[in-house]
């Protein structure tokens, strides 16, 4: 299948409409993203004189992992969008689980990004300058290294708490979605939710940081909605075992009690690779 013609989204600004649009959408294959390490379709989803752009993810394309069981990366896309909502950052696009062409997968709305906004870099020095922070040192050929840096930006360590409580394993660059509105989205959340600390990320500038009020008044009501009983808890209960959802509300618990950013634990490669 060919590479697929963009098609922007259209007419679903709010994210309750989104996912209405997508949960009950005529979902219509446009081609095939290339680049994605599982199978991820380039679709339309029509529903009600509405129409948008989306990825749709289904299971029968997931290839096994070692660390996670089969076919349920889909499940941990659509849990991870159930806590970004939570939050109230709205940091992860509109995400459902459905039936669609090829069987149960996730679908989640497209979102177009900027070329312009500028998160990464590699700088020729020992350190960052104002407006950036340190993610550590890399390799740029012929034996010599730079330093990888990212934007001092609030939305980025909204997302750096997000992947912490997600225990989010893959935080790559290319995982990055700025839009020309400001809005700043992540995606590619399949490998979230492990019992285990996984947390592999970019977004380590702030490691060992305060973490900020608005980051732990948001944790508190995490907190609240992960108990038993609690709106979240039963969202995410379909979705992820109930170990998992134990091990979410252990590092919400975790993060409130030290009220600092995670560090690398030494257990676990602390960036992904490839890094973008």
């Amino acid at each position: 299948m060919s590479a697929p013609e963009r098609i922007p989204p259209r007419s679903v600004t709010p994210p309750e409409d989104a996912a209405e649009l997508l949960a009950r959408g005529e979902l219509t294959v446009r081609g095939r993203i290339r680049e994605a390490s599982n199978a991820a379709l380039y679709c339309t989803v029509a529903y009600d004189g509405r129409e948008a752009a989306c990825v749709y993810k289904p299971v029968a394309g997931e290839r096994p992992l070692w660390d996670f069981p089969d076919g349920t990366l889909a499940q941990r896309e659509v849990a991870a969008w159930e806590v970004s909502e939570a939050t109230g950052w709205g940091l992860v696009p509109p995400t459902v689980l459905r039936d669609g062409p090829y069987g149960e997968g996730m679908c989640q709305l497209w979102i177009e990004a900027t070329a312009d906004a500028e998160l990464l870099a590699l700088v020729d020095a020992e350190e960052p300058e104002p407006g950036w922070k340190a993610i550590g040192l890399a390799e740029v050929g012929e034996g010599r290294t730079a330093l990888l840096v990212h934007a001092d930006d609030e939305r980025l360590r909204r997302l750096a708490v997000l992947d912490a409580v997600l225990n989010n394993a893959d935080r790559k660059g290319g995982h990055l979605l700025p839009t020309g509105e400001g809005r700043l989205y992540g995606i590619d959340h399949g490998v979230t939710f492990n019992v285990e600390n996984k947390l592999r990320t970019l977004l380590w500038g702030w490691a060992g940081e305060p973490l900020t009020q608005e980051a732990v008044d948001v944790l508190e009501r995490l907190r609240e909605d992960l108990a038993d009983g609690g709106a979240l808890a039963a969202r995410l209960a379909p979705l992820i075992t109930g170990a998992e959802l134990d091990a979410t509300r252990a590092r919400v618990g975790a993060l409130l009690t030290s009220r600092t950013h995670p560090e690398p634990s030494g257990e676990w490669p602390a960036i992904p690779w490839p890094p973008v």
